[in-house]
């Protein structure tokens, strides 16, 4: 039985664009809540400036208050050193760096060019060296940009090197507006884990146009095992036009439970933690299985 690894970012990707404040007791109470349903790793927040994130304004209480769990890998968005150090501080298992595989959505997202934010992750490389802290490099527009179109498979395989150069522990392939399909993924994962087998690889699908668990089942054809989905669903590139969430935690374990695929995340407590998440935001969110059930919750005739 194939084990998947399932990698949650309701509050980092989730929180971020929501239109209130999420108090921080709750934040903590939530990451503690994913942790106690098993999944492998939480990306708790996001050391970037208050400014441009009021959302995550709270980042290293967050840090300093959940509970960590053994087993769980917890990691957050860093765009710079300052943010290093700050995730250093409160002592992380892991930093994201995030780059777009696209010009034009790097500068639309960090007012910086690909080259320029490339410069930046090696000075965070450099003051992380020693610090035990493991790095993943996260490419964005991955399977295509809204501005740009396509992307070539040549680009994302040279954006890929240049993060394992800098030391980079693990890659993040993410279909950021919801643009890939799953023969696209197929495709590119199997020339990826081709080049580097042993490479570990993670997956972030987002729901934009409906494909996102078809391009997971496709990911795993061709040998990923770490996926990242977003409790309920919630999420979107606040930079992409018509952007919605992720693919939804609980909808992903469900489909890969009954597919009798491994995964050590316990899909009861996940839907029980969504229902809570809906009452934190006072709105529903996208999930369809907190709507629907289980499949083997039978109803009398």
């Amino acid at each position: 039985m194939e084990t998947i690894d399932i990698q949650e970012v309701v509050t980092r990707d989730g929180l971020q664009i929501e239109d209130q404040f999420v108090p921080t007791e709750k934040k903590i109470d939530l990451i503690n809540r994913l942790s106690a349903a098993g999944v492998n790793k939480i990306e708790a927040t996001s050391f970037v400036s208050p400014k441009a994130i009021p959302n995550l304004r709270d980042a290293e209480d967050v840090m300093l208050g959940i509970d960590r769990k053994p087993g769980v890998t917890y990691t957050t968005l860093i765009p710079n050193v300052k943010g290093a150090e700050r995730a250093a501080a409160c002592k992380v298992d892991e930093v994201n760096l995030v780059v777009s595989a696209s010009e034009s959505h790097n500068r639309k997202n960090v007012r910086k060019t690909v080259e320029e934010s490339f410069s930046g992750f090696s000075d965070i490389a450099s003051f992380l060296t020693g610090t035990g802290i493991s790095i993943n490099g996260s490419l964005a527009t991955s399977f295509g940009c809204p501005f740009e179109g396509s992307v070539s498979e040549d680009r994302i395989l040279g954006l890929i090197n240049k993060y394992l150069e800098l030391g980079a522990d693990g890659i993040t392939l993410a279909d950021t507006t919801g643009m890939a399909t799953p023969k696209q993924v197929f495709e590119l994962c199997s020339k990826v884990l081709h080049r580097w087998p042993d490479l570990p690889l993670t997956l972030h699908f987002h729901n934009t146009r409906g494909m996102g668990l078809a391009n997971v089942i496709e990911g795993i054809r061709a040998g990923v095992t770490r996926f990242d989905a977003s409790l309920g669903g919630l999420g979107g590139c606040p930079f992409a036009p018509g952007a919605t969430g992720n693919i939804c935690t609980e909808d992903l374990v469900h489909m890969l439970t009954f597919m009798d695929y491994h995964v050590r995340t316990d899909l009861d407590q996940l839907i029980s933690t969504a229902n809570y998440l809906e009452t934190i935001l006072g709105h529903e969110v996208p999930g369809q299985v907190i709507k629907a059930g289980k499949i083997t919750d039978l109803h009398p005739m």
